[in-house]
């Protein structure tokens, strides 16, 4: 028995022997300006281990056995490094180290321009991700070539953006729409400033604050899983090894508003207190005076099936915008072991528009009542509705005339990292608000039945209706004089705790938890006024100051003369609370329904594993809970009594996730991936709110549906990638969706109501059976010959649904989905100078379904070019310039055939030239 004890305590002291001869490594891979190098692998041979550094090139390696060790680290387009480490027992080893840009070609070192080594960054980050993922690094001085990040996003495989106003907004990943996927800033979701989705305004945030997107394809367990489309994270920039100081200024025109874009930037960081205490301040500006070309109609079906108009609108939009966003991350090394770190994001951008809307209505009545006459093919002259609208502001500094839209975001991240021995401990904390104002935004218009109008329908791409006799615009009677304010909040609290732990030597445990906790409210007010004495003030649109809007170079062609509108100036000074001018009415049934109070706390738990199978095939294999409660407040007319009753409702539900990802690698340089995930997208907020929105002028009834269920994703990808040492990649993968209780909007005209009246048009949410996405996609980056560069890339995706009222027998594709999307780009590099031409192309989609395929929105075909380009005449100073949108790609929407214009919306090209300068110390 004794002996038997002494065994066993001679086994455990040799045991414990064991374990404490090793120790931990790590450090920091940086390039040769001290920036950090994201996807830098780390690998030592002897005994087969081995990590790639994380989104800030920072790597941990812990039982490393004692003894010196031979490390190699490499990097796609960097000349590998081989270092010796010494490892004592129980302690951390740090090792930082800086590599040289260049690959060898032909036995010659070929050194790397900026925007390869940009690209470079990007490929690593990709390559040594364990998901499937696109990244998009921003080059060393600074700056992407696109204003903003959707712009960006929009050449990523597999992404088609919507736009506003000439700008990208709205991301739809593999034709899923905005709500259904989530934008991260430094894995914090952000949240939105609109009121009635969950969408991220993409055009608030600038390029220049963000150092790398990452677009994850299929999400792993430690992932928020609300994002059944993909999963974009915006990493922010770190401080780099010593001082950097870096900006950009420029200027450019707009070709429609004919004004300047202002354009600066800059970057301060450095370290401090032996080079613990690490701190970047990141500052940009961007003011652009632009505008669109606007010119929509609304189709039905006459008697003998023929398309007619029955609402015409051309509009006229100037918009002013300023964009500024600053960034502070700091980041302190306790010791080798410990690291906490503090960032924080601002961004505020002001909207400022005046638009001008003339729009013809109630045509379809002149063809009920047969008062139409044929003047020719397609052509008529017929009495109908014509208004002419205003839209501004206050007369004031802030407001100037002009609507604004304030809205900003902010956030502000307290994260940790601890080491202790094996066991690897994250933290964070954060809190982010997202607000959108809208002050004193005033309408003033002028409308009169009975106008003699001139339809031409000769070109359905192009509709037409205008005043037979332009000067009638004058002898227009005053309709309605409107002030609104709105004002919504989406304001967030989001913890999380993570931990790692190797279980042997090829599997490592991961494990977690997290809380988000967010409050959205909408509070608006709508007010109507109407003049006490209206002879007095202008009974007509000829008796009060007016302004000719209309334009000969008008992009959408010059027969679209818009005519006269009151003038932005005299509707900003109305004196409109002085009782003695103006009688107020407080129309609540105008915002109201609108307005809403929701709470959502989501709580999570995760656990994956990450196992080394052998020494090529590894995977990932892992399950993730999320709790979901939501409680939320809206506001139901009744329309018996006039009156607004306050109602509430709930929901609690519980989904849980498993997730398999497998990587099988056949070289360093080229991967097979396979991934099986689960994912999930919550309805908007405020669809699920009980209200009802009625409008008696336009017949129109939006009611919201508070039984509306979250929709789940069942996903499977297979991706190939080669990856070339020269920079460059050639992929090309498959995926497949299976989505449950997708959610959609229902369009139905000629619905009878029993409390709002008959024949209304009637917009609710549902949710629908089942849909089907699948497609593929390919991709190419290559250097071709002497700087000569080449980026292809192509995405395939088809879809169907079941289960939409009514369009059962209907062969329909999931609105947002996208067939065919197209991207190249021609590259040409030397060490000082950089060209480039970019092709963007996304074809047609169902945007939005109608009652029947007739009424159904498509979002049209688009393609755009763009080109850019710069020149070190000194090693840090560099000129550049870029021109967007040189095809002049309108924004077009059809209904129900290609032919049938619905919208059309033009913005004309933009310049841009300036400097970039970068110092390093």
């Amino acid at each position: 028995m004794k002996k038997l004890l002494l065994i066993c305590l001679t086994a455990c002291f040799l045991m414990n022997m064991s374990m404490a001869q090793t120790g931990i490594v790590s450090g920091r891979i940086t390039d040769e300006l001290g920036l950090p190098l994201p996807g830098a692998s780390i690998m030592i041979e002897a005994i087969d281990k081995g990590i790639p550094t994380n989104d800030n090139g920072y790597f941990t390696l812990v039982e490393v056995p004692v003894g010196s060790h031979k490390a190699t680290i490499s990097f796609i387009g960097y000349k590998k490094v081989e270092q010796t480490i010494t490892v004592t027992a129980n302690e951390t080893t740090v090792v930082n180290v800086k590599m040289e840009p260049g690959f060898g070609a032909g036995g010659e070192v070929i050194v790397l321009g900026d925007r390869l080594k940009g690209q470079a960054k990007a490929l690593n980050q990709q390559r040594t991700n364990p998901n499937i993922t696109n990244v998009v690094a921003a080059d060393q001085i600074g700056r992407f070539p696109d204003a903003n990040i959707g712009d960006a996003l929009k050449r990523i495989p597999g992404i088609t953006i919507q736009n506003d106003q000439g700008e990208a907004r709205n991301i739809i990943v593999r034709g899923l729409a905005p709500q259904l996927n989530s934008v991260m800033l430094n894995g914090e979701r952000v949240p939105s400033a609109e009121g009635d989705n969950r969408n991220i305004q993409l055009d608030l945030i600038p390029s220049d604050l963000i150092q790398t997107i990452q677009v994850n394809k299929a999400v792993l367990p430690d992932m928020d899983a609300d994002a059944i489309g993909g999963s974009v994270n915006l990493i922010t920039r770190s401080a780099p090894t010593g001082r950097r100081v870096s900006g950009t200024v420029a200027s450019g025109y707009n070709f429609l508003s004919n004004q300047p874009i202002w354009t600066g930037s800059v970057i301060v960081s450095d370290r401090f207190a032996d080079g613990k205490l690490g701190a970047l301040f990141s500052a940009s500006y961007n003011n652009h005076d632009f505008g669109s070309d606007n010119v929509e109609a609304v189709w039905f079906e006459g008697d003998n099936g023929e398309a007619l108009i029955e609402e015409f609108d051309i509009r006229e939009y100037r918009v002013q915008r300023i964009r500024r966003s600053f960034n502070l991350a700091l980041d302190y090394e306790i010791n080798k072991n410990n690291k906490i770190f503090l960032s924080g994001v601002y961004n505020w951008r002001d909207d400022w528009e005046n638009r001008y809307r003339m729009r013809v209505s109630q045509i379809d009545d002149a063809f009920d009542d047969g008062d139409q006459i044929l003047t020719g093919t397609n052509q008529w002259t017929l009495p109908a509705r014509v208004e002419f609208q205003t839209k501004g502001g206050i007369n004031s500094d802030r407001v100037d005339n002009r609507r604004l839209e304030d809205q900003r975001n902010r956030n502000v991240t307290l994260k940790g990292e601890h080491q202790f021995d094996k066991l690897k401990l994250t933290w964070s904390t954060s809190y982010a608000r997202a607000s959108e104002k809208r002050p004193n935004e005033r309408y003033i218009s002028y409308r009169e039945s009975g106008q003699t109008v001139n339809l031409d329908l000769r070109d359905p791409g192009f509709p037409l209706a205008l005043l037979a006799n332009p000067a009638d615009n004058f002898n227009i009677g005053l309709n309605e004089i409107t002030e609104e304010f709105q004002d919504t909040y989406d304001e967030d609290f989001n913890s999380r705790i993570d931990f790692t732990l190797p279980a042997s030597d090829n599997t490592i445990l991961k494990f977690g938890t997290r809380l988000r906790t967010k409050n959205k409210v909408r509070t608006n007010s709508f007010f109507s006024y109407e003049p006490v004495d209206e002879n007095a003030f202008g009974a007509t649109l000829g008796s009060v100051p007016n302004r000719n809007f209309s334009d000969p170079d008008y992009l959408a062609g010059s027969q679209y003369r818009i005519g006269s509108f009151v003038t932005p100036e005299f509707l900003g000074g109305l004196d409109l609370r002085n009782s003695s001018l103006f009688d107020e009415s407080d129309e609540i049934g105008e915002y109201l329904p609108g307005n809403y109070d929701a709470d959502e706390d989501i709580f999570s738990v995760y656990a994956m594993a990450d196992v080394q199978l052998n020494d090529k095939l590894s995977g990932i294999i892992g399950l993730r809970l999320e709790s979901t409660s939501i409680d939320y407040t809206g506001f139901l007319l009744d329309v018996d009594n006039d009156t607004f009753t306050q109602e509430t409702a709930s929901q609690n539900y519980s989904n849980f996730m498993p997730g398999i990802h497998l990587n099988y690698n056949f070289s360093e340089y080229s991967v097979l991936r396979f991934a099986y995930t689960n994912t999930i997208a919550r309805p908007n907020y405020f669809d699920l709110v009980p209200y009802a929105e009625f409008s008696p002028d336009d017949e129109e009834l939006v009611r919201g549906n508070p039984n509306l269920e979250a929709a789940t994703s069942t996903n499977f990808d297979l991706m190939y990638e080669n990856y070339f040492q020269n920079i460059g990649i050639v992929s090309g993968g498959v995926f497949y969706k299976d989505v449950d209780n997708f959610i959609y909007e229902q369009v139905q005209e000629g619905f009878n109501d029993p409390q709002f009246g008959n024949d209304l048009e009637f917009t609710t949410f549902q949710n629908g059976g089942t849909a089907e996405i699948y497609g593929l996609e390919l991709s190419l980056q290559r250097q071709i010959w002497k700087g000569l560069g080449i980026y292809l890339n192509y995405t395939y995706t088809q879809s169907n649904t079941t289960g939409i009222q009514g369009r059962e027998a209907d062969d329909l594709s999931l609105p947002g989905t996208a067939e065919n999307m197209f991207n190249a780009s021609l590259s040409y590099e030397t060490d000082k100078l950089v060209l480039r031409a970019s092709l963007n192309y996304t074809s047609d989609y169902i945007d939005e379904l109608g009652g029947d395929a007739f009424e159904d929105r498509f979002y049209d075909k688009q393609t755009f070019l763009d080109i850019n380009g710069s020149y070190a005449f000194k090693p840090n100073w560099r000129f550049f310039f870029e021109v967007n949108n040189i095809t002049n790609q309108e924004l077009r929407y059809y209904q129900g055939v290609r032919s049938r214009t619905m919208q059309r919306e033009f913005y004309n090209a933009r310049f841009n030239a300036g400097l970039k300068f970068d110092l390093f110390n």
